[in-house]
C-alpha cells in the first residue's frame, strides 16, 4: 500500500506581473518500511496544477538524509530489485562508525537511530529531482515516475516541491 500525502501547505504561489509563476508546496507522507518506494507523482502533478505554470520546472527535494527523491519505473519486479541493490551497497547490519554511539560524539539525539546504512545509500540516490514542465504538464518519460524512497524506518516525511516557470 502505498502512503498518501498526510498534509499539504502552501507556501506561496500565482503569477507575478513579468508573467512568472511559482509555487511552493510541503508535502507530508508517512512510510511504512525502508526501503520502501513511495509514488508520489501524482501529487506533485496535483501542485504543478495548482501553481498555473505552464511552462517551467519541478523540483521535488527531499528534507531528510535518509529519505531520497528518486525518478524511475513503477514496475513492481524492478522495485523489488532495487530494494535488493540497495541492500547489497549497504547493508543495515553491518558495522558503521556513524552506529557506533561509543566514539561518536556529534549530531546525537536522545533515540539515536542506527541508520548508517541508510545514509550511505542516500549519498548514492540524492535529495532531489528537476523536471521539466510545458503546457502544464511534467515531460516524463512514458514509464517515468517520482518516488519519494525511505532508507531508513517507519516515519514521517516531508517533500517539497517547488515550481517556477511562466504561465
Amino acid at each position: 500500500m502505498q502512503a498518501k500525502p498526510a498534509t499539504l501547505s502552501m507556501n506561496g504561489n500565482g503569477a507575478h506581473a513579468a508573467g512568472v509563476g511559482h509555487a511552493c508546496e510541503r508535502l507530508s507522507y508517512r512510510s511504512s518500511r525502508a526501503p520502501e518506494f513511495i509514488d508520489i507523482t501524482d501529487d506533485v502533478r496535483e501542485v504543478l496544477e495548482r501553481s498555473g505554470v505552464r511552462h517551467g520546472f519541478v523540483v521535488v527535494f527531499s528534507r531528510h538524509t535518509t529519505a531520497a527523491i528518486r525518478i524511475n519505473e513503477a514496475e513492481p519486479l524492478l522495485l523489488a530489485d532495487m530494494e535488493c541493490m540497495l541492500a547489497r551497497i549497504a547493508p543495515p547490519g553491518v558495522y558503521y562508525r556513524h552506529n557506533d554511539l561509543s566514539v561518536r560524539t556529534v549530531n546525537l539525539t536522545e533515540d539515536e537511530d542506527l541508520n548508517g546504512h541508510a545514509h550511505c545509500q542516500h549519498l548514492l540516490m540524492g535529495a532531489s529531482e528537476a523536471v521539466p514542465c510545458a503546457d502544464g504538464e511534467l515531460l516524463l518519460g512514458v514509464w517515468q515516475r517520482i518516488f519519494l524512497v525511505e532508507l531508513d524506518c517507519p516515519r514521517e516525511r516531508e517533500v517539497i516541491v517547488q515550481v517556477v516557470g511562466s504561465a
